[in-house]
């Protein structure tokens, strides 16, 4: 066996607490994080957020590592598993995340390089695989409004930013 990527399912709001403990007991872990912007009390602070709430990745090899005892970490709830057996991420997921992150060390959200409003694109995932359009605008840091000609007429759509790829 190798080295796989797993994901491990945390506690409510213990992604930290979790992925400091795992690598106490030596493991290798990895927990994406993104800036987020929010607003209270009529201030804007920039927050760090974990990419996936409830979830962080570990580096096993099943076959040699002693995989039961991230099951009773503290700040674990489980490691997903299929049966008795932990299930590993296809390859490349945490690599392909990796390579979105900036050189402050946090997940970059949003367009890929080189698109912004007036760009052709081309939706890469959901109902509208495929089509091809023109990003209108930029809605919030998430989504994006895409003008896409169906039925004659150009439609906006809303769209995950993740979703659109250049056409």
């Amino acid at each position: 066996m190798s080295v796989r990527w797993y994901v491990v399912h945390t506690q409510a709001q213990g992604e930290g607490r979790a992925d400091l403990n795992l690598r106490q007991q030596g493991f290798v872990t990895y927990l994406p994080r993104y800036l987020r912007s929010r607003r209270h009390a009529r201030r804007t602070e920039t927050v760090v957020r974990p990419l996936f709430p409830r979830y962080l990745f570990v580096a096993l090899d099943v076959a040699r590592d002693r995989w039961r005892a991230v099951q009773s970490t503290f700040g674990v709830s489980n490691l997903v598993v299929i049966g008795n057996d932990p299930v590993p991420l296809p390859d490349g997921v945490v690599d392909e995340i990796r390579a979105r992150e900036g050189e402050q060390g946090y997940v970059k959200l949003g367009l890929p390089p080189g698109i912004r409003p007036g760009s052709p694109v081309r939706l890469v995932d959901g109902v509208f695989a495929d089509y091809r359009g023109v990003l209108e605008r930029l809605a919030d840091d998430r989504r994006v409004a895409v003008l896409l000609n169906l039925l004659g007429r150009e439609v906006r759509v809303f769209v995950p930013a993740a979703s659109v790829g250049a056409a």
